[in-house]
């Protein structure tokens, strides 16, 4: 029995495995520690069907603690064959955002002028890619005004104002599906598509999300609260998937 209520950091959890929720059989590729317990709590939960990978170069049939070694391997998926597999849509990713704005524009590659950056970063990556040829979602451990910007510094991942702008070609397969943070999880299911709270984490408020956004948000009538872990689930967090607890490094207690 679950002696004690979820942390913030499996709330947020759970609410990256519902991003795979009804996903089919696509390969989940999460980015980040809380993204990956979220895919594998999706896959022994409500997504049987999901595909995983050890990170590296293979599919893994079972779902190992993070940081073991998978003991099912059924197959393999070297850098090539990965990036034909993004192609064809057959996979929801999850990426990290250095900065978003309210169109979902993402930037991670450098911060200031791109002639002359202030902060050189990841770098574009395959985002664009993502962004327009499979579901797209993004996770930010840390909800700020440095990350929710007015405007992105450089675009890497699409947002929906700049595949609208492309034309067909760019909207035919882009959906930002959701952007979870630690304050809460957020859509662009709004007329001129701009980012929206879905449900704000328990104990969150909405002054606090808006405080925290450095661009205007659409907020809805109501709000309601993310769906907390059930007894089971929370049981998977931390007894299967994360017995290390590397969960609350990322997200630590409120």
């Amino acid at each position: 029995m679950i002696a004690t209520k979820a942390t913030r950091a499996e709330t947020c959890v759970l609410a990256c495995a519902e991003a795979w929720r009804g996903a089919g059989e696509v390969l989940a590729g999460p980015m980040g520690t809380i993204p990956t317990i979220g895919a594998r709590l999706a896959k022994l939960t409500f997504s049987p069907e999901l595909l995983l990978t050890d990170g590296e170069a293979l599919l893994i049939g079972d779902v190992p603690a993070i940081g073991a070694k998978a003991e099912v391997v059924e197959g393999w998926l070297p850098y090539r064959r990965h990036l034909a597999l993004v192609a064809t849509g057959r996979r929801h990713v999850m990426m990290g955002a250095s900065q978003l704005d309210r169109h979902g524009n993402q930037n991670i590659s450098c911060i200031g002028d791109w002639a002359r950056p202030t902060r050189q970063l990841l770098g574009v990556r395959g985002a664009p890619v993502n962004t327009l040829n499979n579901p797209t979602s993004y996770w930010v451990p840390r909800h700020s005004r440095r990350v929710f910007v007015a405007c992105v510094d450089m675009v890497c991942g699409v947002g929906y104002d700049r595949a609208a702008a492309a034309g067909p070609s760019a909207t035919r397969y882009h959906h930002i599906a959701n952007v979870i943070s630690d304050l809460g999880v957020f859509d662009f299911e709004t007329p001129d598509r701009t980012m929206r709270p879905r449900s704000l984490h328990p104990g969150v408020t909405v002054e606090q999300v808006v405080e925290a956004t450095g661009f205007p948000l659409t907020i809805p009538d109501e709000v309601p609260y993310t769906r907390e872990p059930t007894d089971e689930e929370l049981r998977l967090i931390r007894e299967v998937i994360d017995p290390a607890g590397m969960r609350e490094r990322e997200v630590p207690p409120a």
